[in-house]
């Protein structure tokens, strides 16, 4: 009899399944950095432009595909893991509650009205970037999950109203004492998320 030894017990591997999307983003996020990385600097604002960073010349050149694949570019290595670490441990909560399409399309909507902020904010003050990241949509599951203890009487997953709000106030706060950071995106992807969540998670009905 020849057996494979498997250490995960049956709950960890139903939690793996529930948060199949936020693994998947993950990855998809890292192989495309590692991909960027081999072939060239990520730490180069031309060259991130150059494959599919958000910048405020697309009003002009119609490439508003940029809002979208701006979101899975990174500057660094640093930039990237700040990132990842906070989607993997925010997400699958949120991806448990809402379902994995919902929460795709939470995810996807956040980062695209996040850049569509950060668009709008650099061409009214006219302070011009070459925008990428996540983040936007980091943010937007961050704004899910207080919809969600909203809608739980300030607990969800093991995660309070004040910690997630507190959370957010951190982050923004550390976005605004700290050069290069888009906190434009980061406002309207939390904004979204929450809004995305009030349409779309159901609470359960035995909660």
């Amino acid at each position: 009899m020849e057996y494979v030894e498997n250490n995960q017990m049956p709950g960890q591997e139903r939690q793996t399944k529930r948060a199949a999307v936020t693994i998947a983003l993950v990855i998809i996020n890292t192989a495309v950095w590692c991909i960027m990385e081999l072939f060239g600097d990520t730490l180069d604002g031309a060259y991130i432009a150059e494959h599919g960073a958000m910048y405020p010349e697309i009003i002009n050149t119609g490439e508003w595909y940029r809002l979208f694949t701006a979101m899975f570019l990174h500057f660094g290595a640093e930039h990237l893991a700040n990132n990842m670490i906070l989607l993997a441990a925010a997400g699958g909560r949120l991806e448990h509650a809402a379902g994995s399409v919902r929460y795709l399309i939470i995810y996807l909507g956040s980062g695209l009205l996040g850049n569509a902020v950060s668009l709008y904010s650099m061409l009214q003050t006219g302070d011009y970037a070459v925008c990428a990241g996540a983040s936007g949509a980091v943010f937007g599951i961050i704004g899910g999950l207080v919809w969600a203890a909203v809608r739980n009487r300030g607990n969800f997953e093991g995660l309070s109203l004040k910690g997630l709000l507190l959370m957010i106030a951190l982050c923004m706060y550390y976005g605004i004492t700290t050069a290069g950071v888009d906190n434009w995106a980061h406002a309207g992807g939390a904004a979204g998320g929450f809004f995305l969540c009030v349409l779309l998670y159901r609470k359960p009905q035995n909660a």
